[in-house]
């Protein structure tokens, strides 16, 4: 039976989470902490499947931080789902130190959301025994949508969430072909129109140009969606 660590301050929203996740898997154990020494003791002595977890804890800021580095050296790849209030902007900033699977900023997003990127992950948990091999990879980008850690261009991880990986996914899958924005939109969870995926598109584009400032595989098809394209070979005229 999977067993979900929900790591919140405040009760009301603690309850909250909680019970969206009852709803969406009734035989899951479910564990609430409210502070960082509790939840990391708990952490030290139980494996959980799954971590809900928000940055800010009492009066520390950024006590998720160093709970998800206490993760990290302990287990390998529990998947840790943030929830909090801090700008999606500001987060991107720092998702290499969080390492974490996706983010859902507070006041942002509904039950639905909530619960359709939950299963997903803990869908993912279950595959990982029975997962097919990553996707053919080039030499350049090595890529697996269900693990966070997997994604690599030139032998560095891509810092990407879970949702931007699926987008990645898709085009790559399709290489030199153009993937319409209806095709991309059944792989985004919510906010499903033309403008969202094209923020997602960006962050993409700038978590490739994190490690290649030279990045431009990613084309814009104007009114039709977008392609990958690999490099033109030197010395043919065949695109």
């Amino acid at each position: 039976m999977f067993k979900v660590a929900v790591i919140e301050d405040d009760i009301p929203t603690s309850n909250q989470l909680k019970e969206w996740i009852l709803s969406a898997h009734p035989g899951i154990t479910v564990e609430q902490w409210f502070t960082r020494d509790d939840a990391e003791a708990a952490l030290a002595r139980v494996q959980y499947d799954l971590v809900v977890l928000d940055i800010e804890l009492g009066r520390e800021r950024h006590a998720g931080v160093a709970i998800i580095n206490a993760i990290n050296k302990r287990t390998s790849g529990t998947p840790v789902l943030v929830v909090s209030a801090m700008p999606a902007t500001i987060y991107r900033g720092i998702m290499k130190a969080l390492d974490a699977w996706d983010y859902l900023q507070k006041a942002t997003f509904e039950e639905a959301e909530f619960i359709d990127t939950f299963l997903e992950i803990l869908r993912a948990v279950r595959q990982r025994e029975s997962v097919k091999p990553p996707l053919a990879a080039s030499d350049e980008l090595s890529m697996d949508p269900l693990r966070q850690s997997t994604p690599l261009w030139r032998g560095q991880r891509i810092n990407l969430p879970l949702t931007a990986q699926r987008i990645l996914a898709a085009l790559y899958e399709k290489r030199g072909e153009v993937v319409s924005y209806e095709e991309l939109s059944r792989v985004v969870k919510s906010g499903r129109s033309r403008d969202n995926i094209r923020k997602h598109i960006s962050s993409i584009r700038e978590a490739f140009r994190e490690l290649d400032e030279d990045f431009d595989r990613i084309e814009n098809i104007p009114m039709r969606g977008f392609r990958w394209s690999d490099p033109i070979s030197t010395g043919s005229s065949d695109r």
